[in-house]
């Protein structure tokens, strides 16, 4: 497919802003300025201003000269930058690739794109009036180079879409500066006499070197596309993504469901014929307002069954607000991991942890409860019952050791052990009761003790002695005494878990 980019030129960028922030400026002649060497230079000057003489880098004064009533406004530093970021964003609506062209542009990279909006006219069209209808002046040219589009939509005459293989041509009438050159070549091709491109663009490269150095070789060849010229879009553009334009403004949640099915169906497409999966998924609305609405969701394993990916951004949908209407769909799969699919045998089919059903059941219940609800663990390598165990990263995280079996062990853990007033007949014998909470539990059977040893890697704490308690009411209790006893030193009791 032959590529196609689009340029678009602001012709009054800043003053077209202060005009939206402020209508009242609309038809009035104003500048805005910064000082710079003890002198207060003109940085832009609105079209009523232009006409009356007043251009960039004119000292203020000199501008006041000529127009008594000018109004001056200070210049906001980067200002130029921030407004073509925010409109690269607004233009993600045209193509995926769309970057800010400093100082006072914008470049798209269309390829593909123009069918969507009926051919390359209207899709020229459609961007330039969907820009004036935001306050600002502009001229967009679309040609099969970034140095064409750029030279015909500032100095181009008639046509303003140039056919495949007509770049050279259409260059030629052009004066010197429509390929991007430095000023100081320019003005030494004028000296020259040099006025066109056709005057100079046959010359031998070898020739054009010597006089005018390198970068002017590299901006001929980039204009007609000899040499490569990428653009960096302003949003980097995921390798799995899936686009829906809308002919008219989506504003109904029937609409946004049958937008978000056929994305679905697209993307999951993609993957599975590259046996893929994704992990996290994002939809994005983009509103006639230039606001964009958004929602995600996230899944335990790689997965492109489009019906159960839509189960999920189903519950979500309703937080979409379409206002004025969406013009635009994309979906995005930021995060994926290899997926493949494996026949399933009805009497052999995988269960527990790579249960497909069991991972598809988790994810409805946190696209609807929240992730935070949903907890599993895996044993850890440590010997104290609270290290003894961590939180797993995913449904199907692998352990490097094995849960500790032989001994009983709670089924409720305290996440650290408490203190609790014990007596016993003898030191090293279990309690014959405790007291916990205010509440005193008589010990009528008791199994233990069960040493755990400090760990030496760690160094800190003592041993614990565990026993399995009783009381006179049947329930059990995990209970240990820290250290050794001395007479010296009063040892201490602490309980850990419940059993039932």
């Amino acid at each position: 497919m032959a590529k196609r980019f689009v340029s678009i030129w602001f012709r009054n960028l800043a003053t077209d802003w202060c005009t939206i922030r402020q209508p009242a400026l609309a038809n009035t002649a104003f500048v805005l300025t910064t000082p710079s060497h003890g002198r207060i230079l003109v940085t832009a000057a609105s079209p009523q201003a232009q006409l009356q003489g007043v251009y960039n880098g004119m000292a203020l004064a000199d501008a006041r000269a000529l127009v008594p009533t000018l109004q001056a406004f200070d210049d906001k530093p980067q200002l130029a930058e921030k407004l073509l970021l925010r409109l690269a964003e607004y233009c993600i609506r045209f193509t995926p690739f769309a970057a800010a062209d400093l100082p006072d542009g914008l470049l798209l990279d269309a390829t593909g794109c123009a069918h969507l909006w009926g051919g390359e006219e209207k899709y020229i069209d459609s961007i330039s009036k969907r820009l004036s209808k935001r306050g600002y002046a502009v001229r967009a040219a679309m040609a099969e180079t970034i140095g064409a589009a750029w030279a015909i939509a500032r100095y181009g005459k008639n046509e303003l879409i140039i056919p495949g293989g007509k770049v050279a041509t259409a260059l030629l009438p052009l004066p010197p500066e429509s390929l991007r050159l430095d000023q100081e070549i320019v003005e030494r091709l004028y000296k020259l006499g040099l006025r066109q491109v056709s005057d100079f663009i046959a010359m031998p490269r070898a020739v054009l070197r010597r006089r005018f150095g390198p970068s002017c070789i590299q901006k001929i060849n980039q204009a007609l596309g000899t040499s490569m010229e990428i653009i960096h879009p302003v949003i980097p553009v995921e390798l799995f993504q899936e686009r829906l334009p809308c002919l008219e403004p989506i504003s109904t949640a029937t609409g946004i469901e049958i937008a978000l099915q056929r994305l679905l169906d697209a993307l999951c497409q993609r993957l599975r014929q590259e046996e893929k999966g994704l992990r996290r998924a994002v939809f994005k609305c983009y509103r006639v307002d230039g606001k964009i609405e958004q929602i995600s969701i996230g899944t335990n394993r790689p997965t492109f069954n489009v019906q159960h990916l839509y189960r999920l951004f189903e519950n979500k949908i309703a937080s979409i607000e379409p206002d004025l209407g969406i013009e635009l769909f994309v979906i995005e799969a930021p995060v994926i991991e290899g997926h493949t699919v494996t026949q399933e045998k009805i009497w052999n089919s995988t269960c527990a942890l790579y249960d497909t059903g069991l991972a598809e059941l988790l994810d409805r219940i946190e696209g609807k409860m929240g992730a935070q609800v949903i907890h599993r663990y895996i044993p850890d390598e440590h010997y104290w019952p609270e290290r003894s165990f961590k939180a797993a990263t995913s449904i199907v995280e692998t352990a490097t050791t094995t849960w500790k079996t032989d001994r009983p062990r709670p089924l409720q853990l305290l996440p650290y052990p408490e203190r609790i007033e014990v007596t016993a007949p003898i030191p090293d014998y279990p309690p014959m009761l405790f007291i916990y909470k205010g509440t005193l539990h008589k010990i009528i059977k008791a199994d233990g003790p069960e040493r755990i040893e400090q760990e030496w890697w760690i160094q800190e704490g003592e041993h614990r002695d565990y026993y399995c308690v009783e009381d006179e009411e049947g329930l059990r209790y995990w209970l240990f005494r820290s250290g050794h006893y001395t007479p010296d030193k009063k040892y201490q009791w602490f309980i850990h878990g419940f059993f039932s």
